[in-house]
């Protein structure tokens, strides 16, 4: 059974990633050339190493304490996977909301935790004022394909701070 629920900052230490495995063996990613986006063979296997994961329970601690919303998906009682969205409205047009992260654990993958944690994150942002999510999202195929069963599309408006900030190729907007 999955037991979604908001973490606090006493749940955010290395221990709580004991059982979550980060790993994607991406081999093919999407890339704009010529203002078309196109499929490119990209092999590499992505992972956190201790020094990200470190950095990312710093980050997320940050973020509790600033009033931004992280949750955790955890199944038999170990985290699974977790998102986090900041709790500043910004953008000149739209009123986004940054989807920061949005991770499930490789052997949890393709079973609803994702699309449960993407929902929670879009009502707890709605809830808060933004209009829609913005996500700095990794171009591998299969992360893009969720976002797209999502119903997330390209961004209208590129936040180029948040673009230098989280190095991603693909910068999407998710209308909440």
């Amino acid at each position: 059974m999955i037991i979604y629920r908001e973490l606090t900052i006493d749940d955010i230490d290395i221990s709580i990633f004991a059982y979550f495995d980060r790993t994607q063996n991406v081999t093919k990613c999407w890339r704009k050339t010529n203002d078309n986006w196109v499929i490119q063979d990209i092999a590499f296997i992505d992972n956190w190493s201790d020094e990200e994961y470190r950095a990312g329970i710093d980050y997320l601690k940050h973020l509790i304490q600033s009033a931004g919303y992280v949750v955790g998906g955890f199944w038999n009682g170990k985290l699974k996977g977790f998102a986090s969205v900041e709790p500043v409205i910004f953008g000149t047009t739209a009123k986004y909301m940054n989807l920061s992260n949005i991770h499930i654990s490789q052997d949890m993958r393709r079973q609803g935790m994702g699309k449960e944690l993407f929902a929670l994150v879009k009502r707890w942002a709605k809830e808060h004022g933004a209009e829609k999510l913005y996500i700095s999202a990794h171009s591998a195929v299969e992360s893009q394909s969720f976002y797209q069963s999502m119903g997330c599309v390209e961004a209208v408006e590129y936040n180029k701070e948040l673009a230098e900030k989280e190095p991603c190729d693909c910068q999407l907007e998710c209308v909440l």
